[in-house]
């Protein structure tokens, strides 16, 4: 790190000890020595930006020099935090939560809204009978679902919408590979999970969505994670993280057809084959420049949008005993790195370029 970068981070460190909020020094020129990060990251459609960010270079743009890690669900994810396998990320909010109780993992923005892509599918041969009276036909059946989950909360808030209870239905815990096997392979009245396995399970055996997170009211967010002795150690780099990650944001909002085509690329090269119609909805899923990150964690006017719908994953968590108290919201979410993105203009810039 060259002594005009270390001096810049020293002042950042300072303010943002003293005030929560800091101006990140001006993007580094491209001969000045690039920071070391690691980003860990699931094969799903919120990587995507980590992946168009890697193929278009933005992060040497950005000063960084990152080390990729890829794990097949967030259990292993978060895992991985103690022994600084990686420093900043993406990953699901059930695996934010448990990581910022156990592992000070902070969530510091927010991937996508997944509430329409968590779903419960089941084979065409039940899905008018399900749809006709979902409590008759679903009570003391078989459920195959991944535990601690985002497709597992979207399942118990679809089950309080038909008036059952978990103890209702008979639970199969499977992880997310052999969820999809175990249901194309017959087992199960219903499947609970998330794209892109239900696109798998819709190609495979014609599996349809009878409940999403959305028709039963939960809010199901991704989120943008850092470990908090990483990030407080290195503020700026947590802050042009952030930065890339929303420059590939403003992209996939603004190049629709190479949004497409780069989301195939990046399904084919990790092996899923999706058609058209599931790469467009996969596209649909809403995404967040930074003035809507900004308001998703505003604590203006009380608790902010994201507060909301992870203290509830909280509260859902703790009744089925994956942990033992709800948290606030306030010790694990936080603005600060994004208010330090957008207080800096030089870096703004940069995450708000749509090319």
């Amino acid at each position: 790190m060259s002594v005009s970068l270390r001096r810049s981070f020293r002042r950042a460190t300072t303010a943002l000890a003293c005030a929560g909020l800091v101006a990140a020094s001006a993007l580094p020129a491209a001969a000045q020595t690039l920071t070391p990060i690691k980003v860990s990251y699931q094969i799903a459609y919120w990587a995507l930006p980590i992946y168009l960010a890697t193929e278009k270079n933005w992060w040497a743009e950005a000063g960084l020099k990152p080390e990729f890690v890829v794990y097949p669900a967030g259990a292993q994810q978060i895992a991985g935090a103690p022994s600084r396998s990686w420093d900043v990320g993406g990953t699901g909010s059930p695996p934010a939560v448990l990581g910022a109780q156990r592992y000070d993992i902070m969530t510091i923005g927010i991937t996508n809204d997944e509430s329409v892509t968590n779903a419960l599918v089941a084979r065409k041969d039940k899905l008018e009978a399900i749809r006709a009276n979902p409590a008759r036909e679903v009570k003391g059946q078989q459920i195959l679902l991944s535990p601690n989950s985002t497709g597992e909360y979207a399942t118990m808030a679809c089950l309080q919408k038909w008036g059952l209870k978990r103890s209702d239905v008979n639970i199969v815990p499977l992880a997310p590979a052999q969820l999809v096997s175990a249901y194309t392979g017959g087992n199960g009245l219903l499947a609970g999970t998330w794209a892109p396995n239900t696109y798998t399970l819709s190609d495979q055996i014609g599996a349809e969505t009878v409940c999403s997170g959305k028709d039963a009211g939960a809010l199901v967010l991704g989120a943008l994670v850092a470990r908090k002795e990483f990030a407080q150690q290195n503020p700026e780099a947590v802050a042009r993280f952030l930065a890339v990650y929303l420059r590939a944001v403003n992209y996939q909002k603004n190049n629709p057809a190479e949004f497409m085509a780069a989301l195939r690329k990046f399904f084919d090269v990790n092996g899923i084959k999706l058609k058209d119609v599931h790469l467009q909805a996969e596209m649909a899923r809403p995404i967040f420049p930074l003035d809507e990150q900004l308001k998703l964690l505003s604590r203006a006017s009380g608790p902010s949008t994201a507060d909301a719908a992870f203290e509830a994953l909280s509260g859902y968590l703790k009744s089925v005993g994956t942990i033992t108290a709800v948290s606030d919201p306030k010790t694990y979410i936080t603005d600060q790195y994004l208010k330090l993105l957008d207080g800096n203009a030089g870096l703004k810039a940069f995450a708000s370029r749509t090319q």
